[in-house]
């Protein structure tokens, strides 16, 4: 397979890389110095760059090559799509095939009676929807003051400047977020770094509470929908106890207030079920969901929603909707996929071979001297890293030091893991293979080891006061 890396030397690519791409959530001139890793192949979990070195991708892209890289019936069928019908918008009355066999299939695998489909780019334009579908939701059955959505810190929503406001990232706040009208936060269930001398159960009930009470505070008559993701994906993988979400469903029944899941991260297996609304057995009454809708092959979003939500949406216009939303060849390759994931039992694959061999295995990381709470749901993983596991404590460095210390060890052992703050975090493709879970383990026990020695070295395993 020739490729321009093949003809090019890795430092060139990197020259012209820093001279004109900016990259998202990077220092870019810090990145210039140092020179992008070019990325020019990859098959099944692994990534191979410019140099010839394979990298094991435990982040599955960014969460969402579900199936795998190198799949050619996806390419095949976005050829075949792109020579019948390479574009066209459903604005105008129109609709065509890939549309509407996604949504049909979205209808079926989503549970309860999400049966609707309205499509976007991606998840940040799929929460923008969703903002404005239950504000409009209200309007039109005579509630027009139910604006408010309530979501949580540490949440992410996406990066449009609606969802990076409906979301609770402070260096996203910081920089060009206004607090947009309407929108609230209460806090993450995130036992390990606030929950001090609670037990896991009490602490979810209160963090859970934390919503009713807002809700007195605003007024229920003023809040439309509560957001959040079943599990906290870039958050840090914060799996919330036991007691939080059946606690959360019942104050947003007895409040009326709409359920908005978001499964960008959670949908299509991740969880160890199709959505983490079956994992968690939560019952919403919008869904969102992107990423592994077409492990990532091609862009795509949608907001699913209930019956009642649709009927009462359709009953006038809704002035909403993006250019390339339910784009025919993105329709059609996340068709494909999702039909690949039925055909082969993805979702089975994971519940009875990946996730037990990897679950078996990532527990073991929680011997390691530099390791605290670890944390497993399906294929999506977290390690907290602390100087002092018996107090769950916090490094005196600046947050997110050793973890970025340890994100680059396993970037020089060729292995693609995240850090946010100092949380090591996993979501590798759901069709890995246990002998590939094993190489995983070894390399984050390599940059485990390699980043302890070096923060004892620099005297960072010290506990903040």
């Amino acid at each position: 397979m020739s490729t321009l890396a093949n003809l090019m030397p890795t430092a060139e690519l990197q020259a012209r890389d820093a001279a004109h791409h900016i990259h998202p959530f990077t220092a870019n001139n810090a990145l210039a110095q140092k020179g992008a890793r070019v990325i020019t192949n990859a098959e099944g979990v692994f990534l191979t760059d410019s140099d010839g070195e394979r990298i094991l991708d435990a982040m599955a892209g960014l969460w969402c090559v579900n199936i795998g890289y190198g799949r050619k019936e996806l390419a095949d069928v976005a050829a075949r799509q792109m020579n019948e019908l390479p574009y066209y918008n459903t604005f105008f009355q129109t609709t065509h095939i890939p549309a509407i066999d996604l949504a049909e299939r979205l209808a079926r695998l989503a549970p309860g009676n999400l049966n609707h489909v309205m499509f976007a780019s991606g998840g940040s334009e799929a929460n923008d929807t969703n903002m404005r579908l239950v504000r409009t939701y209200w309007k039109f059955l005579g509630k027009p003051s139910k604006q408010i959505v309530i979501s949580r810190w540490n949440a992410y929503h996406g990066s449009t400047v609606a969802a990076s406001a409906l979301g609770g990232m402070a260096g996203m706040h910081a920089q060009g977020v206004p607090s947009l009208a309407g929108i609230h936060h209460i806090g993450q269930p995130n036992w390990w770094a606030e929950g001090g001398d609670m037990s896991p159960e009490d602490f979810g009930l209160m963090r859970a509470r934390e919503l009713e009470t807002a809700i007195k505070e605003l007024g229920a008559e003023n809040v439309a929908a509560f957001i959040a993701e079943p599990v906290q994906g870039a958050g840090g993988v914060i799996v919330p106890p036991s007691t939080y979400w059946p606690e959360i469903q019942r104050i947003c029944d007895e409040n009326e207030i709409l359920l908005i899941a978001d499964e960008v991260i959670c949908g299509f297996g991740r969880t160890g079920n199709w959505f983490g609304t079956n994992t968690y057995d939560i019952r919403p009454d919008v869904m969102t969901v992107a990423k592994g809708l077409s492990s990532g092959y091609q862009p795509i979003g949608a907001s699913i929603v209930s019956d009642e939500v649709a009927e009462v949406i359709g009953r006038d216009e809704f002035n909403h909707g993006y250019t390339y939303a339910g784009h025919p060849v993105a329709a059609a390759v996340a068709n494909e996929n999702l039909r690949i994931m039925e055909d082969e039992d993805v979702v089975g694959h994971v519940q009875r071979v990946a996730a037990p061999h990897l679950a078996k295995r990532w527990a073991e990381l929680g011997d390691h001297p530099m390791v605290g709470e670890v944390k497993l749901v399906g294929m999506m993983g977290s390690i907290a890293l602390t100087p002092q596991k018996e107090t769950r404590a916090k490094f005196a460095s600046d947050v997110g030091t050793i973890g970025f210390m340890c994100r680059e060890r396993c970037f020089a052992n060729n292995l693609i893991m995240r850090h946010v703050g100092d949380r090591m975090i996993i979501s590798p493709p759901l069709v890995i293979q246990p002998l590939e879970i094993d190489l995983l383990i070894a390399r984050a026990k390599t940059a485990l080891d390699e980043t302890y020695e070096a923060a004892t070295k620099q005297g960072l395993m010290v506990p903040a006061a």
